[in-house]
């Protein structure tokens, strides 16, 4: 699904990432660990150029979305990212937070649809009768786009259940509620892939468990996932792959059992020492 190749970025003349390149296959679970600092972050929002990478190449549906060319605001459609502290915006509703992404995009295509059939039709006008173009099917409305995007954003609330939170703002839910409607606020967009940035690491330790366990819900599912993580437990119950990164290299990757049980990095083993 996403293949990084030799991604490098700086700040100044600080490398933050110095040649990460990695394979991520449809429904892998990775999860990213290393010191604070060591740029697993800066390599997460890399993946969606949050942050724009310095060099190398971000394939993500064969399309390098690394390229300054590229219009990455489509491919971000198919990208969720579940932030560190939340960014739900604390002056709309829980309801209104989840259906923002989808009312919005969806109404640009609808309007690019419209445009599209208004050209194609001014343009059937001097076309002789055989090389005239069908116009685009349109049975959406702005109506039922909300319609539609309430509906979805009620079932994701019923999921993680919440429902009796939809009307409700954000600052009066505890931080567990907050990061699982940031999820849900994921969904919503129906991704390909969910990059999650220590989605747990601002929550009290007994809110850490429900948050948890939707990932490991999704995990199930099949969700494609990259997460980076101070949970050395759930990377090890729930991931595919492993991934350590220090001073914005990767050392090592390898499946849990392996990368747990017998890392062959000697930074890699120091680090565990000390975490495990």
């Amino acid at each position: 699904m996403i293949d990084v190749i030799n991604l490098e970025k700086h700040f100044g003349e600080t490398k933050v990432l110095n040649g990460i390149s990695i394979h991520i296959e449809k429904g892998d679970i990775m999860c990213v660990i290393g010191p604070s600092g060591s740029g697993k972050s800066t390599f997460l929002r890399c993946l969606n150029c949050m942050e724009d990478p310095t060099g190398g190449q971000i394939i993500f549906g064969g399309v390098d979305i690394a390229d300054f060319k590229v219009d990455i605001n489509i491919h971000r459609r198919r990208m969720g990212m579940v932030f560190q502290h939340f960014n739900l915006f604390n002056n709309k509703t829980v309801l209104q937070n989840i259906m923002l992404a989808p009312v919005l995009v969806r109404t640009q295509d609808l309007k690019k649809a419209k445009r599209n059939n208004r050209k194609t039709a001014l343009a059937n006008l001097f076309r002789k009768a055989e090389k005239k173009q069908a116009l685009l099917p349109v049975t959406a409305t702005k109506a039922s786009i909300r319609a539609e995007a309430k509906e979805e954003a009620l079932a994701l609330l019923d999921r993680i259940g919440l429902r009796d939170k939809a009307d409700v703002y954000p600052s009066t839910l505890s931080g567990g509620q907050k990061q699982r409607i940031a999820i849900v606020r994921a969904l919503a967009m129906k991704p390909d892939v969910i990059l999650f940035d220590e989605p747990t690491s601002a929550l009290d330790p007994e809110m850490v468990g429900e948050v948890l366990d939707l990932m490991k819900q999704l995990a199930n599912e099949g969700m494609t996932m990259i997460i980076v993580t101070h949970e050395m437990g759930f990377a090890r119950e729930v991931a595919n792959k492993v991934l350590f990164i220090d001073e914005g290299q990767i050392l090592e990757c390898a499946a849990p059992e392996e990368f747990f049980g017998n890392p062959k990095n000697p930074r890699l083993k120091e680090f565990l020492s000390k975490v495990l």
